[in-house]
């Protein structure tokens, strides 16, 4: 498998072998190496606040010896002043070898990439899609539960507009799992999703309510109810709280559950929950270095 000079755009991209392939390039890449990248250089374009992905883009390529430049916010770029996206890719590329893409709208990671001719990355469009996050939440699982295959997955929340769960969802479909999807009928998981599980043969429950299927799962992935997404303040008030899991949760569950989260928390999750066996979302969180050092020394040819 050769990503070199290959974009990451969508999940939907890579096959099954293709992402074993980069969670056994991540596993070695648990360690810096210091002088693996020296004179490349990361563009990253974040038109979207973010706390995770962009820092440990950051520190994944400086720990590889790169370098990095680019901006935190939109209203620090020229799209302040009108410039397309596209324009802004072209300008970019001039100064990068790769560059590292979040936006509000989706496909503007597609766009960003058909305009440069750099690799780039998608950080995450919009409600579509976050494969370096789905790529980091398969290697947490591999490693908290030794194994992809055959598990039981449920998901809670904003799954309607959740990026991160579309794009997890699209990536465990390689291995077998059962999905749970649970979440309130304006937010559950949108159709199209639904109607390539069943064209896959991949089985699935769709639920409001966790406690009656929490003793089933292997893994439970949180997700907040994202105010960001809606464009109506009334309906992000209907159901913001619609979910408060505390450690009452536990009381009916398996005991090898694992409790993942993408972050950021607002009020969904109780931090009594942070210190029993059972959360691995701050480890999830630091998992996010190696998978990206990965990614990086892949697209840039300095790993195979």
């Amino acid at each position: 498998m050769n990503l070199k000079n290959q974009d990451i755009i969508s999940i939907n991209d890579l096959s099954k072998e293709d992402l074993l392939h980069i969670l056994k390039v991540a596993k070695s890449m648990e360690k810096p190496k210091p002088n693996l990248l020296k004179n490349k250089i990361m563009a990253t374009l974040f038109f979207e606040p973010s706390t995770r992905t962009r820092l440990s883009f950051i520190y994944a390529m400086e720990s590889l010896g790169g370098e990095v430049l680019g901006f935190d916010n939109a209203s620090s770029s020229s799209a302040k002043k009108g410039e397309s996206l596209w324009d802004t890719a072209k300008i970019v590329e001039k100064y990068c070898d790769v560059m590292v893409i979040r936006h509000p709208i989706e496909g503007a990671a597609r766009l960003a990439a058909e305009a440069s001719s750099k690799p780039a990355i998608n950080a995450g469009d919009g409600a579509n899609q976050h494969p370096t996050q789905t790529l980091l939440d398969l290697y947490t699982i591999q490693k908290v539960k030794g194994k992809l295959n055959n598990l039981s997955i449920g998901m809670v929340g904003d799954l309607k507009y959740g990026r991160t769960v579309h794009s997890l969802t699209a990536a465990m479909s390689h291995f077998n799992p059962t999905f749970y999807f649970i979440a309130p009928q304006a937010l559950q998981m949108p159709q199209t999703y639904l109607d390539e599980l069943k064209e896959k043969g991949i089985k699935f429950v769709t639920e409001s309510n966790l406690q009656k299927v929490s003793n089933k799962l292997d893994i439970l992935y949180v997700t907040r109810i994202q105010k960001e997404r809606f464009l109506d303040p009334v309906e992000y008030e209907k159901y913001r709280g619609y979910y408060k899991l505390d450690t009452k949760l536990l009381e009916n569950v398996k005991k090898d559950l694992k409790i993942m989260h993408p972050l950021p928390r607002v009020d969904e999750m109780d931090r009594s929950l942070d210190e029993t066996e059972h959360a691995v979302y701050f480890e999830q969180a630091a998992n996010g270095i190696p998978v990206r050092r990965a990614l990086l020394a892949l697209v840039l040819g300095k790993a195979t």
